[in-house]
């Protein structure tokens, strides 16, 4: 097996999607300013092990079999994601206001066609404002990656063939992360900012210039380095990723889409290049150490179940003590909501994605085929039968308030 083909099971980069999964769930938790610059790390390390899986498999066989590519993808991610939709489509049904159910039942077909994303673009509603109110608000970076997964192996597929195929999938990745910050830069000058942060062609640089740093001309820039300053620069990109969750306050961060994401995502990809070469440095045992490794195994699922959990979990409103109080109560709420989103997350891999993942015997073969249609009569069922709450129900007439 070779160097390529083993990354995905390197424990350093398991501790980097720890890392990027834990600043997402404290961005969302209201306690880190640019911890939803964890979601560009999850691009970053999806573009570079995808090309590393595509540019290995094409060095070996001289050709990629993209059915069985598209099949292995949706092996992984779709199991739980359909759990996940689910699951909180009846939780909503039960305990959630009847905007937030309605615009769940709206959004589930988007969800099911992988493009939510352009569906948040084309109500025109600000992801920044409205995500609060929609349970499925953070799938549009799923979105992302599907069509990403849907194009690029068919540009490796043409590009990769042949003597010189890694440097032209080089060339064809930073080309066009370039042409997609240029988008970014463009688009995010209107007052709404979703089309820049949403749009696959805006957020293409993340998954490209990963996608790059698996490339061979890449990879051997890293190997002429010595260890040790391997190790320096890793600890230095550490820290200032790090200090850009700490210091970015929010989308309005200036710089933020006119190249500060860019240089998040270029310092991220240089870190997983590194740490893909230099997984037994002292930075790598530290990332790949226990704790940020397992948090990483389960970041997949527990990117999904977070958002809905704290939607639909009552939050405390701050009262009349004092800060403090506020304070710890936040905090209190925050490791509780946590809390649930490690136990889904736990219960969906071990009951779902493991074993669709490694081809249990009830999802192999007939069985599986049977399964598998009736996951997908029982979802569209359950999202046919659920009433659709009336526009304006539970909401309160202000009006009325007024006159009485």
């Amino acid at each position: 097996m070779t160097a390529i083909s083993r990354r995905a099971h390197i424990g350093a980069l398991d501790g980097i999607r720890g890392l990027a999964v834990a600043a997402v769930l404290l961005f969302h938790a209201g306690h880190l300013g640019g911890g939803f610059l964890g979601v560009d790390l999850f691009f970053v390390l999806s573009g570079f092990l995808i090309t590393g899986l595509l540019l290995d498999e094409l060095g070996r066989h001289g050709r990629l079999d993209l059915p069985a590519f598209w099949a292995r993808r949706a092996r992984r991610l779709l199991p739980a994601l359909t759990l996940m939709v689910v699951a909180t489509l009846l939780l909503a049904w039960a305990f959630a206001r009847p905007d937030m159910l309605r615009s769940a039942l709206q959004d589930a077909p988007w969800v099911a066609a992988q493009s939510v994303n352009w569906h948040y673009i084309g109500e025109q509603i600000g992801y920044w404002d409205a995500s609060g109110t929609r349970l499925f608000a953070h799938l549009w970076s799923i979105g992302v990656e599907w069509q990403f997964y849907l194009v690029w192996p068919l540009i490796v597929a043409v590009a990769g063939r042949g003597p010189g195929g890694h440097r032209r999938v080089a060339l064809v990745a930073v080309a066009g992360a370039l042409v997609s910050l240029l988008l970014m830069i463009r688009l995010a000058a209107a007052v709404d900012t979703t089309r820049a942060y949403e749009g696959s062609d805006t957020r293409a640089f993340s998954l490209l210039l990963g996608a790059a740093a698996a490339t061979a001309p890449a990879r051997d820039v890293v190997a002429r380095l010595p260890r040790t300053v391997t190790d320096v620069i890793c600890v230095l990109l550490l820290c200032g990723l790090g200090a850009s969750w700490v210091v970015t306050a929010g989308e309005k961060a200036p710089g933020l889409f006119q190249g500060g994401m860019f240089a998040h995502s270029l310092g991220g990809a240089v870190l997983i290049a590194l740490l893909s070469h230099l997984p037994d440095g002292r930075v790598g045992r530290v990332i790949g150490s226990a704790a940020p490794r397992r948090l990483g195994e389960l970041s997949y699922s527990l990117y999904l179940w977070h958002w809905p959990i704290y939607l639909l979990l009552p939050r405390p409103a701050p009262g009349p003590g004092s800060w403090a109080w506020n304070w710890a109560w936040n905090w209190a709420w925050t490791i509780a909501a946590i809390g649930l989103s490690l136990l889904a997350a736990v219960v969906s891999k071990t009951a779902v994605e493991d074993p669709v993942r490694l081809r249990a015997g009830w999802a192999t073969g007939r069985r599986g085929w049977a399964v598998l249609a009736v996951t997908a009569v029982t979802a569209v069922g359950l999202w046919t039968a659920i009433p659709r709450p009336v526009p304006g129900a539970g909401t309160v007439d202000l009006s009325r308030l007024d006159q009485s």
